[in-house]
């Protein structure tokens, strides 16, 4: 099992200021450091927020990989895993679930739904990434936890887990434990930890570039000349 990621934790204030973020906008900041490629660090959009209404959910990945859509061969089933919540407490605070279903039939069986979403919630955890599927939408959405998934599903079928704390993919997004995440209504990416304090800074001075292009748009005085400088001088 990989242990957290050894960075020290955000202060609440540095977690406040990339949850006032909306992913585009963090995802625009990131591309000016340079640091990955930029179809790189988000999971693509086959994994679907499920309650937008939500702030942006910010929180430090408990990695977790699962099947579901066949018995398992040997080993307890996943409410005797209590080691799991060992290792979930282990990960800095806010924590976000991430599990990859790696059933040969994906999203047959939720391994979330009422009851497991309030435990790992008890745990401090804010929402759940997964490939595949979540269910009790109802209460997950009162409790204001967030769900990422790529399917919705009534059983369990016969979720076990296969492992924990290890790395995992989820729709295109690698994802080690404790690995920085950030999800709206567009979807989940990765926060590079050596950069979340400088990134709401850089978010700003991009968002004020963009501001300034959207205004020549919006100009009674709009021309394409106005319009080209605009752009030329407030490229990112």
């Amino acid at each position: 099992m990989s242990k957290p990621n050894p960075a020290p934790p955000l202060t609440t204030e540095d977690l406040n200021a990339l949850r006032r973020l909306d992913s585009c906008t963090l995802a625009n900041a990131i591309e000016t450091f340079h640091v990955r490629l930029r179809n790189e660090g988000f999971a693509h959009g086959a994994v679907r927020c499920l309650f937008p209404q939500l702030q942006p959910m910010v929180g430090y990945a408990a990695t977790i990989l699962i099947r579901g859509s066949a018995p398992a061969f040997a080993g307890p089933a996943y409410h005797d895993r209590t080691d799991l919540w060992e290792y979930i407490q282990s990960v800095p605070a806010p924590r976000v679930v991430v599990v990859q279903d790696t059933a040969s039939r994906k999203g047959l069986g939720s391994f979330v739904g009422e009851v497991h979403m309030n435990i790992i919630q008890a745990l401090g955890c804010v929402g759940l990434v997964t490939d595949g599927a979540v269910r009790d939408l109802p209460a997950a959405a009162s409790a204001g936890f967030h769900f990422f998934a790529e399917n919705v599903t009534v059983s369990h079928a016969y979720v076990h887990i296969v492992e924990f704390g290890g790395p995992v993919e989820v729709a295109g997004l690698s994802v080690h434990s404790g690995d920085l995440l950030h999800g709206d209504l567009h979807g989940v990416q990765s926060i590079p930890l050596e950069l979340a304090r400088r990134i709401p800074a850089a978010a700003a001075a991009v968002a004020a570039k963009h501001r300034a292009i959207i205004d020549v748009c919006h100009s009674p005085e709009f021309s394409l000349e106005k319009l080209r400088e605009a752009v030329r001088n407030n490229q990112i």
